[in-house]
């Protein structure tokens, strides 16, 4: 059993409740949270769980995570929940002892995948090996809430502190990219975004102290090699890391542990201050997206988390932070070439997908981003608006035909907008 029906029920009828003025809403706000409870979590034989992204047949370790985290009200509340985020826990941090540069799994031993075009080290538990600093942040972020939300602290074993380790260590091997990372990447395609140059080594880059990523969270290629939003969670994930290992000491088993994830955590925010600030074009200081250390940045965003509208979501600065508010600016403008403005909608699109398509993810940080209710408001009214008809949220839309849209079933972007919906009702998750 995933959750217990009684409890969930129960608790559904209290948010239904707050929703009673937004009829629209909760219509919406009921497909989604019962969705991804109901048609993409499976326990497997060894009690771990595995939870599809939705009409991909593969785990994400940073979906799977999204994907979770609004259930983490209801499982102070219900036993058979708890264990099933648990069981999730314990199998992202096998996947991460697996192979600690993949970014998506297979519920088995499958080799089903990207095997017969992908040029990197594969096994048949991998479905994809994009590396993308994310995907190690993601499951540290669900355990340390997990245990903050409910006081439960069973699911930190032998193998999560293993696996932690093998966190910094990779962080700290990608510091130093081109000197000390074995990591390549190539994909047989013609789309430049799926595949590294330089036979899979990625664009040249300089040491900055921030770590290196080959992708974006949207599984695209970065054009430049530190990506601003990612080093920014990761700064975030080794503050849990300190909090965690103030808690449960492990020096005996990894003595070097804490100094070094804390000396990590220095390197990577001074060199988002040292290399990732820019100017905009009203010359305001802002966030780059991302640089490479030799003086190239890029002013942009996209619209996947972590991004550089997410900073405060993350918890890496505070949604009034002067900085942050300029950087917002910027990319809820047209100085940033993927937002894009249209007859039913405007907001942040991407690489990933067609021009003019916007994403619901990005609109839910929007909300989450703001103190304002009545723009919290706006949002929600208007992912429901540009559902397409369908009652569920997509990967993207067409700003001008929301019934132009990608992805069938995503489950991500379901769970942001029952985040804000959330939200908006004043329950959140403090990071």
């Amino acid at each position: 059993m995933i959750y217990t029906k009684e409890t969930t029920q129960i608790w559904l009828d209290r948010i239904f409740e707050k929703i009673e003025d937004n009829p629209a809403w909760r219509k919406v706000f009921e497909t989604c949270f019962t969705d991804t409870l109901d048609k993409t979590i499976k326990i497997l034989d060894d009690g771990t769980s595995f939870v599809l992204t939705g009409d991909i047949p593969a785990m994400w370790l940073r979906d799977s995570t999204a994907q979770i985290k609004p259930y983490l009200f209801l499982a102070k509340e219900d036993e058979q929940l708890r264990q099933t985020i648990k069981g999730l826990i314990a199998r992202q941090f096998a996947f991460v002892l697996h192979d600690p540069y993949a970014n998506a799994f297979n519920e088995a031993d499958n080799f089903k995948g990207h095997h017969a075009s992908d040029h990197t080290e594969l096994t048949g538990w991998i479905w994809e090996r994009k590396y993308e600093i994310d995907s190690l942040c993601y499951p540290v972020q669900l355990a340390y809430l997990y245990w903050k939300v409910t006081g439960d602290d069973s699911h930190f074993t032998a193998d999560f502190f293993k696996a932690i380790d093998v966190i910094v260590k990779t962080w700290q091997t990608e510091q130093h990219h081109e000197d000390n990372s074995t990591y390549t990447f190539q994909r047989d395609t013609d789309r430049k975004e799926d595949t590294l140059s330089r036979k899979g080594r990625g664009p040249i880059c300089a040491y900055t102290g921030m770590t290196w990523s080959g992708f974006r969270p949207s599984d695209d290629a970065c054009i430049y090699s530190y990506l601003i939003p990612s080093n920014m969670f990761a700064v975030v994930v080794l503050d849990y890391i300190q909090t965690i290992l103030d808690e449960y000491p492990q020096d005996d088993e990894y003595p070097q542990l804490k100094q070094t994830a804390l000396q990590l955590r220095h390197d990577i925010h001074q060199g988002i201050q040292t290399y990732g600030l820019t100017k905009n074009k009203d010359g305001e200081t802002i966030f780059a997206f991302e640089v490479d250390g030799l003086g190239n940045q890029l002013i942009m965003d996209d619209p996947n988390v972590p991004s550089l509208l997410a900073a405060p979501y993350l918890g890496y600065c505070t949604i009034d932070d002067p900085i942050y508010q300029a950087t917002r600016r910027t990319i809820l403008s047209e100085e940033n070439p993927y937002y894009y403005t249209g007859k039913y909608a405007e907001g942040l699109g991407s690489s990933h997908t067609f021009y003019r398509y916007i994403w619901p993810i990005a609109l839910a940080i929007q909300g989450l981003t703001t103190h304002d209710k009545a723009e919290k408001k706006r949002l929600l009214d208007l992912m429901v608006a540009c559902d397409g008809g369908t009652g569920v949220m997509h990967e993207s839309f067409h700003v001008d035909d929301p019934t132009k849209y990608s992805r069938e079933w995503f489950s991500w972007a379901n769970m942001m907008f029952c985040e804000l919906v959330l939200d908006y009702y004043d329950l959140r998750v403090e990071v």
